[in-house]
């Protein structure tokens, strides 16, 4: 057995052979004459009693509580892919079978709602807070259908927004700057679902809402469907002949 020693001059510790206790000899640092305090005087630390039943050994009986993790599953992550390629699949299916009328208004608002909710678990499982205990069975699911639900929701402000301030007859027929500014504040008032529903960071809420608004978008330009830029019916044509 060894026996912690400080030396008073120098502060250097080192530790000796207990058959050395209560004897003098020089620090090996500074040289200086010191005492090796006896066997019965070194001080023994205890960690505090947490007060929790124990065995015999001294070792606590109780387990630790689990924690359980959201994290993205290979069954889950499958899932989430098959559901936005099938939504995917389905927008070109109108865009070549549509005509001249395009994706019907109630397969757009069908594609807002079912591309939601895979799109807000898959962000919430990478970018919840770690330090959080996460969400999980239905108080999970309970979250992720309202955020998808606000999110929809939050994509008819660009639906219909613009068009009544600017008095268009179609969404599509904003300028692009105006689309812009629009799918910012969208973006904005996503992200305050985002961090509502899941407590997210400022960031993570931002990235959590703009992967949902930047698949919508590419959905539209998939299925065909004109988000901006449209020149309005009646614009160029001349006034002289009665148009």
């Amino acid at each position: 057995m060894s026996i912690q020693v400080t030396c008073p001059n120098c502060l250097k510790r080192f530790q000796v052979s207990d058959k050395f206790a209560g004897k003098k000899g020089p620090c090996p640092n500074c040289k200086k004459q010191i005492s090796v305090p006896d066997k019965s005087e070194e001080v023994t630390i205890h960690a505090p009693d947490d007060g929790a039943p124990k065995d015999r050994s001294g070792r606590s009986v109780l387990k630790p509580l689990a924690r359980k993790e959201t994290d993205v599953t290979k069954k889950g992550l499958f899932i989430t892919i098959g559901a936005v390629l099938a939504v995917f699949a389905v927008a070109v299916a109108f865009r070549l079978t549509g005509g001249e009328e395009g994706t019907p208004l109630w397969a757009q608002i069908a594609g807002l709602l079912l591309l939601a909710p895979p799109l807000v678990w898959a962000g919430y499982s990478f970018l919840y807070d770690q330090e959080r205990e996460p969400y999980v069975g239905p108080e999970l699911r309970n979250r992720v259908l309202v955020c998808s639900v606000l999110f929809a929701l939050i994509w008819s402000v660009y639906a219909f927004v613009p068009a009544y301030v600017l008095e268009l007859d179609h969404a599509n027929e904003i300028g692009f700057g105006t689309a812009g500014v629009t799918l910012c504040i969208m973006l904005g008032l996503g992200s305050l679902v985002s961090i509502g529903c899941f407590e997210l960071e400022i960031g993570n809420g931002l990235f959590h809402a703009g992967l949902y608004f930047i698949a919508i978008i590419l959905l539209a330009v998939v299925s065909g469907v004109t988000l901006a830029g449209v020149e309005p019916v009646g614009i160029g044509l001349r006034p002289e002949l009665g148009l």
